[in-house]
């Protein structure tokens, strides 16, 4: 019976123990955000707020914002499309259940995002008007309609959708 060969996953060997401690914790927060997290926490929980990242940790709050942000934008833009799918294409409603679902998945998103973080309520219409037309775009691009095909503004109000 012939020898097997060893096969090889990986170029490099991975080494398990753990990296060096880093000299400050800026640096730990470039080469490991998990340990930064970890340390930041114990310092917050032990009142030692002189020896927190103060700059990161700013930096770290304000993207969570955005985060949540995001996601409502992303989510609006799926709910839009698949309505705009759902009553414009009808002659391609193979794909109707699957929008439909995607449709009460946004909506449940939209509304857990907006129970997390209810001060987004004041940027629902400035969120909403910029996804119309990324929904429209992509409407276009997954039916094989023109972007003209679809109603230049929204027909929908956001009371109705969510």
């Amino acid at each position: 019976m012939a020898k097997q060969k060893k096969v090889h996953l990986y170029s490099k060997k991975m080494s398990l123990k753990a990296p060096p401690e880093e000299k400050t914790l800026g640096e730990l927060y470039d080469k490991d955000f998990y340990k930064w997290t970890n340390t930041q926490s114990k310092l917050l929980l032990k009142g030692e707020y002189s020896k927190l990242d103060i700059q990161n940790l700013v930096e770290e709050i304000k993207s969570l914002g955005k985060s949540d942000r995001r996601a409502l934008h992303s989510q609006f833009i799926r709910l839009l499309e698949h309505l705009l799918k759902l009553q414009y294409t009808p002659e391609r409603q193979e794909n109707s259940n699957s929008w439909k679902n995607s449709v009460v998945n946004a909506r449940r998103a939209i509304n857990s995002i907006l129970k997390d973080s209810p001060s987004l309520k004041n940027e629902l219409k400035t969120i909403f008007s910029s996804c119309y037309e990324a929904a429209v775009e992509n409407a276009a691009i997954e039916s094989g309609e023109e972007i003209s095909f679809f109603p230049k503004e929204c027909p929908w109000d956001i009371k109705d959708l969510i």
